[in-house]
Order: structure tokens, then sequence, then C-alpha cells
């Protein structure tokens, strides 16, 4: 095959005379001479490539996808090169002349989707991480690896896919190859998803990336460690507590006591920041901070609950630091005598406008509220330095008010603990602890982090340990160099020589005995402000603290949206779903913002501080709780997904942390710890109870796989014992909406007790779908969960239902956990088809009996089967008949819609049948009235045939029902009604074999080929066994025709030697015309016992 000059090449299609297995051939018209052949394709034609260079122009460049590539003058190709069976195809590449007139090829697919594998180009990709990550991108963006399906399936099968205008490019790269071997390209496509000879110039693919990266540098905004966590810690950890209560607390707790506290505290947030590290290290973070973490690792329930605290804990945080900068502004405002009313509610003012103004900083945006963090940890840091430069500055004008500088006196004194008013060592924790809370600010804004499985550990960790020590140096600092009490009057001298000296004060030439009883305004226990007494430059401190306050207060009212907005994305409280909507190009959460202002406004009208710490301590706590059980639940479940890349963790340390945090939040406040594990149990039942339908792959999920495969090893090793003897049925319903009535009872003495299978044959004549198969497993299987019947649903693929059936009875189940018991409908219309169905109807209760299994047959006079009415292969469906004359029936399926037109006679008729047979299918679902179950216990097959109707009464649906039993007499010795005899005999007229008309080779030769014929000496042999089937269904139509349910034992039938039509007829002349009746036969082990 030649190609004109010019011309683009191209495959032919499927339909033409020759093979579409063909080469296309592509070459540089300038480097190859007129004189330059290629071999042929598979058709074996050969050609010539035609003109000099001059002829060619520009359109002959190109890149090619072809199955086979065969070299163009010179260029060798070794036939390891080329593929036979469409897999692989030769490196994709452009024809290059070099000076010396040699042609090279080289690689212009720089940008393919896939990277070339050991010098081919194939649809099977090589190890790529972004193949596991689990993205929420559009389906554009994504990277997903070819299908088993795509790499191992038929030819004709991976051809039937969309078109390829209406895939992406990055699936047309995955499926070239096929699709150009199927021929659905009527022209060669690139690996780009461009024709040959129209690819992008370097020039376009160059100005293409630079626009990528112009568009990622004005897109989202995102953080690394230092500015993002780090930062983000220190600050909100530096908050209010820093300035204004640290001086306090220590006058309290003294130093000794108040460096326990931090270091309780800090062992707190430590063990919970190296547990945050392990989750965060586990896999991808996205936004949701503690809530994420949490929900990921322990599942939706306890997720959604502790996240919804948690985003409220973060807005009650607002206000906490909120009314800590207002008391700082106000009681500047007193020391001017500028109040605008009073104290208290002046603080609700100043706190309410400065919350708007963080709101409209917060709602322009998270490079806005960055900007505005740096610039408050400058001042910060700046405040602190100059705190502790002012401690080596000493002056005399600040003695009178208690500051002398560094003394031993001074520390020695407030060593110890001074507490007043009532307070007491967790009351000053419950105080301090909401200082501590700020370890997850970082985390809380997961999703704007460049990369968060680094950044959360290192900046958290870090922060921790700067701000302890920070912590500590203040401490020390403050509880050394300032007295407890100072009156502020320098008139207030002592001798030192005074022999009466008993406190710091006195030795240092001062009486502040009078503190003693009260109205002293300075010192650690009555000022607020003393650490700007102690700076070297007093308004630096004070905007220290407008920093640390509003900084923290500015990370609260971030991260609590941020959190929120991550919750109601999941949807796990539908009610909330509104707050997901973000807005800008960083997803801002503009209604979240709104309702934390609202939160944070509402309890700064409280304006108490000390009110406040406590109310979220629990709430924080309570998070920190369920972190540290999450690493601790993971490791203890011991599942593959739990890999962190952070090792510094250990589970029983998380364990003993969140045991911690449990103390604590009883310790700090009893009523709010009790409150908070209310709210949170609360929260987790309604949770629970609503399931969402979300999957993240929880530790709880893994626990519940572990103690399952454990106990399930755990039992064989247990021998079987009488008393422990559990129904354990397999039932053949098909599609298990197809038979309700069926599955509703079996579930009814199954449930909670014994192990239930819905075993479904698919019969098949060709080769089985087992995707389709696999797909029908899993809705089949959510449909019993969402019916909420305990049961599996086990499809398998046969050749016959017999063959099923026996794959089903060898190996359904695990272990002990296997069936005993098989279960199925009896066959209604089994006189209307072919008799070889009978006999493997019949031979499955033998096959069943072998195994030693028991069975139990299940009849309704309507019958079982709805499938007719409604579409077996569609779960959920529905059918309505409206049955009037000359009318429309409208046939409703979930997925589709039919309309039929009938007759009168025809609605009449069919329509009431089904409306019966509908009916008759839910009566199993409804609570039965007041009646009996009947028991026939005609022979002893170990006692199934009792303990089902037992487990059947002692459930809620039939708990009305009263048994009634009944034994076997000598029922032969009455003479039977002569119709009932007549009516057998016209029944067995068909099947009979009647070899007495024919020879007797004639008659065994159409034995072997029908065994389900019944001979006339088999006919007198069992003749009484017949009469007793007929007087069985007399007694039962006279006692126990109005029963609610019929349980018998059923006879049975020796192999070999009662043909399968007899045994049928024994089944039908039984059970006919009666109240729905199960058939049982156990396999003649014991099932009860009456020792303990």
């Amino acid at each position: 095959m030649s190609s004109p000059s010019g011309q683009k090449p191209a495959l032919k299609t499927a339909g033409s005379g020759q093979s579409r297995f063909q080469v296309t051939e592509v070459t540089e018209l300038g480097a190859v001479t007129s004189g330059e052949r290629t071999s042929g394709g598979t058709d074996g034609t050969t050609g010539t490539t035609g003109s000099k260079g001059s002829a060619g122009g520009e359109e002959s460049k190109g890149r090619f996808s072809v199955v086979k590539f065969l070299d163009s003058g010179g260029i060798g190709t070794d036939a390891s090169d080329v593929a036979q069976n469409g897999d692989t195809v030769r490196s994709t590449g452009s024809h290059r002349s070099s000076a010396s007139g040699h042609t090279n090829i080289s690689d212009t697919h720089s940008n393919t989707y896939y990277m070339r594998t050991f010098g081919h180009n194939t649809i099977d990709a090589v190890p790529n991480i972004d193949f596991y990550r689990q993205t929420e991108a559009p389906l554009g963006d994504k990277l997903i690896r070819p299908t088993l399906s795509e790499l191992h399936d038929e030819l004709d099968k991976v051809c039937n896919l969309l078109p390829p205008s209406v895939l992406t490019r990055h699936y047309i790269a995955i499926y070239q190859t096929a699709f150009v071997m199927c021929g659905i390209f009527q022209e060669p496509l690139d690996e780009d998803g461009f024709p040959i000879g129209e690819e992008s110039t370097l020039a376009e693919e160059a100005a293409a990336k630079e626009g990528t990266k112009e568009q990622a540098k004005g897109g989202t905004i995102k953080f690394g460690w230092v500015k993002g966590v780090l930062i983000r810690c220190m600050l909100n950890i530096w908050g209010v507590m820093l300035f204004i209560r640290m001086s306090w607390i220590v006058g309290q707790a003294g130093i000794g006591l108040t460096c326990v506290i931090i270091l309780m505290a800090t062992v707190v947030t430590t063990i919970t920041g190296l547990s945050t590290s392990a989750i965060a290290t586990n896999g991808f973070v996205r936004g949701g901070g503690a809530y994420y973490l949490i929900s990921r690792s322990l599942g939706p329930e306890f997720g959604g609950s502790i996240g919804l605290i948690f985003a409220f804990a973060n807005a009650v945080a607002v206000a906490m630091y909120v009314v800590g900068f207002a008391e700082t502004v106000v009681e500047m405002l007193n020391d001017v005598d500028a109040l605008m009313t009073d104290e208290l509610n002046d603080v609700r003012i100043v706190g309410t406008l400065t919350v708007i103004l963080l709101l409209g900083i917060s709602v322009a945006g998270m490079e806005w509220e960055a900007k505005a963090q740096i610039v408050l940890l400058v001042i910060l840091l700046a405040a602190i330095f100059n705190y502790f430069i002012g401690t080596v500055i000493t002056m005399e004008s600040k003695e009178p008010k208690g500051f002398f500088g560094y003394k031993a006196a001074i520390m020695m004194e407030n060593m110890g603990p001074d507490f007043r008013d009532g307070e007491t060592f967790f009351s000053m924790f419950a105080i301090f602890f909401p200082a501590a809370t700020g370890i997850l600010a970082g985390a809380n804004i997961s999703g704007d982090l460049t990369d968060p499985q680094s950044a959360i550990p290192k900046g958290t960790l870090l922060a921790i340990l700067i701000t302890g020590i920070t912590y500590v140096a203040v401490t020390v600092s403050t509880g050394s160099c300032i007295l407890r009490d100072a009156t502020g009057d320098h008139n207030d001298t002592s001798s030192v020589s005074d022999l009466n000296c008993t406190d710091a004060a006195c030795t240092l030439g001062y009486d502040f005995s009078i503190c003693k009883e009260g109205g002293c305004k300075f010192g650690l226990m009555n000022d607020f402000q003393v650490m700007s007494l102690v700076s070297g430059f007093g308004p630096l401190i004070t905007a220290g603290i407008f920093s640390a306050t509003l900084s923290s207060a500015l990370a609260s009212l971030v991260s609590a949206p941020k959190v929120f907005q991550a919750l109601c994305k999941d949807n796990i409280y539908p009610g909330l779903h509104v707050f997901a909507k973000g807005y800008g190009k960083n997803n801002e959460p503009l209604r979240g913002y709104v309702l934390t202002f609202c939160i944070g406004l509402a309890f700064i009208l409280i304006a108490e501080l000390n009110v406040i710490a406590p109310i979220i301590s629990n709430f924080f706590l309570a998070s920190y709780a369920l972190i540290n059980f999450s690493v601790f639940h993971a490791s203890l479940a011991n599942s593959p997904g739990w890999r962190p890349s952070f090792k510094y963790f250990n589970k029983w340390v998380s364990l003993a942390g969140a045991v911690l945090c449990c103390a604590v939040m009883f310790v700090v406040n009893w009523w709010a710890a009790l409150m908070t594990n209310i709210i949170v149990l609360a929260l987790y039942v309604y949770v629970s109870y609503k399931k969402p339908d979300v999957n993240w792959g929880s530790s709880t999920q893994a626990l519940i796989y572990n103690h399952a495969l454990t106990h399930c090893l755990l039992l064989t090793g247990v021998e079987d014992h009488v008393k422990n003897f559990r129904p354990q049925c397999l039932v053949m319903t098909g599609y298990p909406n197809a038979r309700p009535a069926l599955l509703h009872l079996v579930n009814a003495f199954t449930k909670n007790v014994g192990l239930m299978v819905c075993g479904h044959v698919r019969t098949v004549s060709r080769r089985p779908n087992f995707k389709e198969m696999s797909l029908d497993h899993a809705r089949y299987q959510r449909w019993l969960l969402k019916n909420r019947i305990k049961a599996f649903y086990t499809p398998v693929f046969a050749e016959d239902l017999r063959h099923g059936a026996q794959y089903l009875l060898q190996a359904t189940g695990l272990g002990r956990l296997k069936p005993n018991t098989l279960v199925m409908g009896f066959k209604n219309n089994w006189s209307d088809g072919e008799m070889k169905d009978v006999e493997m109807y019949i031979n499955i209760i033998h096959d069943a009996f072998d195994l030693q299994h028991g069975v139990v047959i299940i009849r309704l006079q309507e019958g079982l089967d709805i499938s007719h009415i409604q579409d077996p292969g569609t779960v959920l469906c529905h059918a309505v008949f409206f049955i009037f004359p000359g009318a429309l029936i409208q046939h409703t399926h979930s997925s589709q819609s039919s309309l039929i037109f009938l007759s009168s006679t025809d609605i009449t008729s069919e329509g009431s049948f089904n409306q019966r047979l509908l009916e008759a299918s839910q009566q199993f679902k409804k609570k039965q009235c007041k009646g009996t179950v009947d028991v026939w216990w005609l022979f002893d097959d170990g006692g199934l045939a009792l303990l089902i109707p037992y487990l059947l009464t002692e459930k809620k649906k039939w708990k009305d029902c009263k048994i009634r039993l009944f034994i076997g007499g000598k029922i032969n010795r009455i003479d039977h009604d002569r119709r009932a005899v007549l009516s057998f005999e016209e029944m067995i007229e068909p099947y009979k074999l009647k070899e007495d008309d024919m020879e007797q080779e004639a008659a065994e030769r159409l034995k072997a080929e029908e065994p389900w014929r019944i001979s006339d000496n088999e006919l007198e042999l069992y003749r009484a066994k017949t009469n007793r089937q007929i007087r069985l269904n007399e007694l039962l139509k006279e006692h126990s025709n109005s029963a609610k349910l019929i349980v018998m034992s059923m006879p049975l039938a020796r192999k070999g030697t009662v043909s399968s039509a007899l045994y049928m007829c024994w089944l039908e002349t039984l059970s006919k015309d009666l109240p729905p009746i199960l058939l049982v036969r156990g396999n003649h082990q014991s099932v009860l016992t009456f020792y303990s």
C-alpha cells in the first residue's frame, strides 16, 4: 500500500475487504528518496513512498499511532519491536534528517499521558503515584490506570466504548491503541488526541504550560509549614492567657504548680500532636482539620459528632479571645476615665466592634488573613522580647507596685500556691488549658496547605515546643520579679531591720500587710496588666496583648467555618448542607463565617472570660481524646491501610492520652464534661441511625473485619454441640426481591439467630458476564441491607440449576458459618413445564440430603415468584395495577415505564391474579394476628420440624400465634376418599412408563432416556405411601385449614428407587389447597436436647 504525497495516512475501516490490522506509513519526505520502500502490511502489499523533499512540504510531518511500525530506508526494526497481539506498538516518534543524510527517530511525546514502557507505547500504565490519590477533581484532571477488563478482555469488548469525541484527552491516550485495532478511528490520532499532521508545535505547548503556571499562580492560595502551621499555631497558643491571665495564675498556684499545669497541658497537647501527625501522614489530608482526621479514621459517626462540637468550640473560642482583647481596651479606657457606660457593657461594645472587624478580614480571603497573621506575629514577638528585657531593668518607681526585678526572696515566696476566692488547682488548669488548644490551628486549614502531610507534624510539634518553653519562662520570670500583693503607695515602707519580717516585701523595705484585708490594686493577684508594668516599654505589651488576642481570635474565626464547611460537604447532617457552599478561588465558606460570627457574638455578650474558658476546654478535650483514640483504634485494627510515615507514636501512649483527656474533662468541670459526653453520644446515635452513604475505609471497618476473622477461626476449633445448633439456611431465592415471601419467612426465624444466604443460580449458555454479576452482587447486598434483611446474596454461574445448587451447597460459607439447611420454594407449575426441570428440582433435594443438609420447602397456593410482575433485574421495583374495564395499565419500574393496553377480560383475570400474588408475597412481612402455627411432626428427623416454629413464634411478628403439635396415628386403617384417590391417579397418568404396553427393551430404553417416568412396579410398591399422602392432605384440610402456617414433616423418597415424577406427585398431593405450608426434613442429627 502506498501513501500519496501530501495525503494524511489512514487506517482502513473494519468494513473493508482488507484487514484492519495494517501498517500506516509515515515518513518525512525530505528525508526519504524515491527509491526507498517500506515493507507491506498484513496483506503483504508493498509500496513506494514517493517523491523528493521539495514536493513534501510541511504537510508530510506527523506522528503516527499504528499496530506495526517498520522503518523507512535504513532504519532497522527488529521483529521484537513489532507487537503481534495489539497490546504494544513501536515507540511513537518523528523522522528527522541529519546533515549526513541519515534519518533518525526522536521522541516527540514528552507530554503524553503514560510514559513509554520499555521503549514501547502501551495502554498498560507504569506505576504512578497519582493513580493512588482519591481525588475529587473533575474527570478530565484525574489520572486513572486502565482497568483489568481493558487489558484482559477480548477486543470486541474493549471496542465497545464511548466514541472518541466524548472521551477526554487522557482517555484517548489510554484507549488509542485499542481503538485503532478496532477500526474506530478513520485516521490515526497522536497520544494527545490530535490527528497526525496537526500536532501542536513546541511553541504552542510551551504557551499552554505557561498558561497553566499563570493559572496556578493566580489561583488557589496554598501555604507552607511555617506560614501555614507553625506561625498559625504559635499565634493561637500565645493567646489571651499569656499577657492578662498568666501572672494571675502564677499568683494563685505559685511557680511550682503553674509549671505543673503547663506540663500537664503540654503532655496532653504533645500526645495529641503526635497522634495528629500520625493520622496526617497516613494519606492525603483535605480540608476539615480535626473533623477530617477523626471521620476518616473512626468513621462518620464519631467524625460527625466531634466535628460539630469542634467547630462550635472554635466559634466560642473567638468570643474568648475577643473578650480578652476587649478587657484590655476597657481597662485602658478606665485609666483615662473614658468609659462609655460601665466596664461590663463596655467589654460587650468593644468585643462586638472587634469581631465585626475580624469578620471583614476573614471574608476578604485567606491571603489577607495570612498577611494579617504575619503582622500580628511580629508585634507579638516584639512584645514578648520587650517583657523579658523589662524584667532585668529595675526602677524604683515600680517597687511600690510590686516589681523589684529578679529576687530570690520573691521567687521563694511565690513558689507555693496561695489560692483565694475559692479557686483550686484544677480551676486554674481549666482557665489555662484553652491557651494550649491552638495546636490544631494549622491542621484546621489542612485544605489550604501545600503539603499537609509534611507541614502538620513539623509545624504543630515545633509550635508546642516553642510555646511551652515560652509559658514556663514567663511563669518563672513573673514569679521571681513580682509580689503577689502591693499597694502602689510609696509611703508603705518598713525598716529592713525589723525582726518581724515574714514576707518578701518586708525584706525589700515595704510593708504591704494591709493588702491581707483586701483592696490592693497591684501585684500578681490584683493586676491583670502587671506585665505592662514590668516591660521596658508598656505600650508595646498592650500592642502584644492586642496582637495575641486578635491573632488567636482570627485563627479561630477561620478554623471554625473551614471545619464546619468540610462537615457540611460530607452531608452528615442533611439540614446543614447549605453551609457547604464555597465562594471565590479559595472556596471560602462565607456562610460559615456569618454563622461563626453569630455564635461568637452571642458568647461575647456574656463578657466573662473565666466563664467562657471552662466551656470550650471540654469541647477541645473531647476532640483531642478522639484524635488520640483514632490512632489507638487504627493501630489496634492492624489494617494494611494504616501506615503513617510519621513513626514517633505508640498506640498505648495514644490510648493513655485519650484516657487523660477524658479524666481532665471531669476534673476541670464535671457537669460540663457530662454535658459534652451526652451531646457527643446523642450526635453519634443520630448519625448512626441516619447511616450516611459514605465509605472512608475507617478503622472501625478494619476492626470489625479483624474481629469477624478472629471469631471465625475460633469457631473452627470448637466442636459442634446440639445446644448451639442454629438453622443456617441456603435459600434459593434467585434475585432476592423476586420471591419476597420466601425471603421474609426465612428471615423471620434466622434473624439474629442463624446464617441466611440468598443463593442465585444464573444459567448461561455462552461465556458468563462476571462483571455484571459482580455489580448485581453489590447492588442486591445493598438492597438486603436497606430492607433490614440480615442475609448474604451469593450468585453463581452454572450450566443448569442443579449444578449451580451443588456449587452453592458445597462452597457457600466460611468455616462453621456455612449453611446446614437448604430452603426452596415449591415448584407450583411443575406439571406445565418440562419434566427435565422436575428431575433437576428433585435431584437438588437428593443432593442436599447427600451433603447432610436439612431441607425445607415452602409452598403458597398463589405462588412465590413475582418476577413476571416486576423486573427481577431491577432493585426496588413497584408494580401498580388499576383494574377496571378497558383500562390503561401502567407498569412502572425504578428505571423504566411502559404503557400497555389490555382488554377488560385480561384485566379482570390476570390483573386480579397478580394482585392476589402480590398480596400473598407480602403476608410474612407484616405482623401476624392471633392464630396458630400447626406442627405435624410425623417423623423424627432430629427435631428441625419443631425448632423452626419455635424460633418463628419467638419473634415479635409471630408472638400472637400459638403452636399446636400433631403427631402421627394409625392413619392407614382409615378408609380413603375415593375421589382423592382418583384425582391422584389422574395426576400421575401422563408420567407413567406403561411398560406393559411395550416391549421390555423399548421400556428400558425409554426409562433410561426419561428416568422421571413412573413404572407400574414402583407405583404398586409405594401404593401405601401414596395413600398416606392422600390421607394426610385430608387431615390437614380438616384440622389446619385455618392455621397461619403449617409445618409438616416432609416425606422422603429413596434415591434411585422413587422416580422424580412420583415424588413430585406426593409433595403436590400432600400440600395442595392448604394455607402456607413448610415441608421440613432435617438431616436426622439431633438439634434439640433435654439436657443442660
